[in-house]
Parts: structure tokens; C-alpha cells; sequence
């Protein structure tokens, strides 16, 4: 069987695919199949946003968190 990766549409075999699927509380918000091009570029992603730091400003006099 083969359908089609939803990030960039080309065909891809299902031992090729893989499914993403994004859930809060018990309930799925979001599910793509990706091609492996597609789905390596989406945990690069991730990675990068997980990672990144928030500007975060702590006023240690009163304890403010500006965020």
C-alpha cells in the first residue's frame, strides 16, 4: 500500500512512513504521515524548539517572572 506524505505529498510505502500523531488528554489534536525526508526535517524541528531558551527576565528583589 502506498499514500502520499502530508508535508509534501509524494508517494510513500508504509514501512517507509512514519505517523506523528499529537495528543492532550487523551484526545488527538494533530496526525501527519511523513515520507523519512519529511519526518527527519519535523524532529529537527522539534529538537530546535525544545531546545531553544525563552527570554526570561527574574527580578530577584520581588520574585517577578517577565516573561
Amino acid at each position: 500500500m502506498s499514500d502520499s506524505c502530508d508535508a509534501c505529498g509524494s508517494s510513500v510505502e508504509d514501512a517507509l512512513a512514519r505517523t506523528i500523531r499529537l495528543s492532550v488528554d487523551r484526545s488527538t489534536v494533530d496526525e501527519q504521515r511523513l515520507c523519512p525526508g519529511c519526518f527527519a526535517d519535523w524532529i529537527d524541528r522539534y529538537e530546535q524548539q525544545m531546545q531553544s531558551e525563552p527570554d526570561v527576565t527574574i527580578d530577584e528583589e520581588n520574585d517577578i517572572i517577565v516573561d
